[in-house]
């Protein structure tokens, strides 16, 4: 199992949408749980969001974050993309896609300190 920080919903949906994402994984009997963590990240292009972890499958994630987003009609945050090359640096860093159902609006780069227990906070992003 996998879990990520770097989900998120439209600040002022974040409740309903991690109640209705656990009930639905409840209901089709899909391992994933998901809960706030009273963080939230503001970005230029795309608003502020309410930041939520989950345990569970990645792919089972994926897609019902985008039905959230389709069901209440707000933008989420997908996180959990890697980079691709293994550079060693003194940060971790994450990248997510901002979308609106199934159309990605944009992209975001997070990055946090290696060590230590910091939050994710946004480095770069860009709109599509």
């Amino acid at each position: 199992m996998r879990d990520s920080e770097t989900f998120g919903v439209e600040k002022g949906h974040g409740e309903e949408v991690v109640a209705w994402l656990n009930e639905h994984a409840k209901t089709q009997k899909i391992k994933l749980e998901a809960r706030l963590y009273g963080y939230s990240v503001a970005t230029k292009n795309f608003g502020e969001f309410e930041m939520f972890s989950w345990i569970g499958d990645v792919q089972v994630a994926r897609k019902l974050i985008i039905k959230a987003s389709k069901r209440f009609k707000v933008k989420v945050i997908e996180g959990g993309y890697k980079p691709k090359d293994k550079v060693l640096s003194m940060k971790r860093f994450d990248f997510a896609k901002v979308k609106r159902g199934d159309k990605t609006v944009g992209q975001l780069k997070f990055s946090a300190p290696r060590f230590g227990n910091s939050q994710w906070e946004i480095e770069d992003e860009e709109r599509h």
